[in-house]
């Protein structure tokens, strides 16, 4: 009897489309809204560290002296908390993911101001 019913659910499922994406020969459509990674204009950054005291996982670092931004990825939820405060409005929420990551070191992400030059 058990046999029927899972051979009746094998023929349904065998003619049908599949519910799945062949990543990477097909990327998944993104929606306007999509929460992907944390971007930053850097020329607008002051580096007054609102974000990072924001972060609620801890995922940002902001090295006033260096004039330096990162983000360690794996940490970050893309909660939108450090868009939200930043004075600025250097921070923003791209909908595209950030390049996969073989090792931890890959996923942290860092900037720093380059000097003007006079």
């Amino acid at each position: 009897m058990a046999s029927f019913k899972m051979s009746g659910i094998l023929l349904k499922h065998l003619f049908r489309k599949a519910k799945t994406v062949r990543y990477p020969s097909e990327k998944k459509k993104m929606f306007p809204r999509t929460r992907g990674s944390i971007g930053i204009d850097i020329s607008l950054c002051i580096f007054c560290g609102i974000c990072r005291k924001k972060c609620p996982t801890g995922a940002i670092t902001v090295d006033k002296p260096a004039k330096a931004w990162g983000i360690d990825r794996g940490r970050c939820i893309l909660c939108n908390a450090c868009v939200e405060v930043c004075p600025k409005k250097c921070l923003v929420m791209g909908n595209a993911f950030a390049a996969t990551a073989l090792t931890r070191d890959e996923l942290r992400f860092r900037v720093e101001q380059s000097p003007v030059s006079a």
